[in-house]
């Protein structure tokens, strides 16, 4: 059985428990990271050196950081649409599955900890102003992206879809205004549909 260690409240974390739901596969999930603790001892690092979340173990095969985690699930147990058989198909859900890292969620990182995760009297609020300012421009460029597509890498749902949703799903759970985008917001409704998507995809957020 795969073992996924890790917690619920990590948008990382959400990522590979969504893969494994999708792809069907048997998983045991050990808390660790945030409130539970236990990244720091010694047969923790051996997992991951980083000490961080997400680490899995399949069959004697460990492997973190999460991206690569949804590529190793999808290259193992997925079919030729989660995890793209053409090679220039799988290179656009790779480029966003690590746009949706690098570009978007470094975006928002900042006032989803503020909104969420920090009470309100110690809140920087002029971090909030400038976090949500820059993911609104991330934002716009999914938006137009998913203007004549189904999901991100076109008709069919792909990993490409749980990484960009995992973050766009606390950007429109955030409670602030934001500018209408048609076409993600009709994306994100058709996504938290699926079974899996809603055990990961809940309000209010975590």
């Amino acid at each position: 059985m795969l073992t996924i260690w890790g917690g619920l409240k990590s948008n990382n974390v959400q990522k590979v428990v969504w893969a494994v739901e999708e792809l069907g596969v048997d998983y045991d999930l050990v808390p660790a990271g945030m409130e539970h603790g236990g990244t720091r001892t010694p047969d923790f690092r051996m997992l991951n050196p980083n000490g961080l979340v997400p680490v899995i173990d399949d069959g004697g095969f460990i492997l973190w950081e999460s991206n690569a985690i949804v590529r190793y699930l999808g290259a193992r147990y997925g079919d030729a649409f989660f995890y793209p058989a053409d090679l220039q198909e799988r290179a656009l859900a790779d480029r966003w599955m690590d746009w949706a890292n690098l570009q978007f969620y470094s975006a928002l990182r900042p006032a989803f900890q503020q909104l969420v995760r920090i009470e309100r009297p110690r809140r920087d609020l002029g971090q909030i102003d400038e976090s949500l300012a820059k993911t609104e421009t991330y934002v716009a460029i999914l938006d137009r992206h998913l203007a004549d597509k189904e999901f991100a890498n076109g008709a069919h749902f792909s990993m490409a879809d749980i990484c960009l949703a995992v973050i766009a799903h606390r950007w429109m759970g955030l409670p602030v205004d934001r500018t209408a985008r048609p076409h993600l917001e009709r994306w994100i409704r058709t996504v938290r549909e699926r079974e899996a998507a809603k055990k990961i995809l809940v309000l209010p957020l975590r």
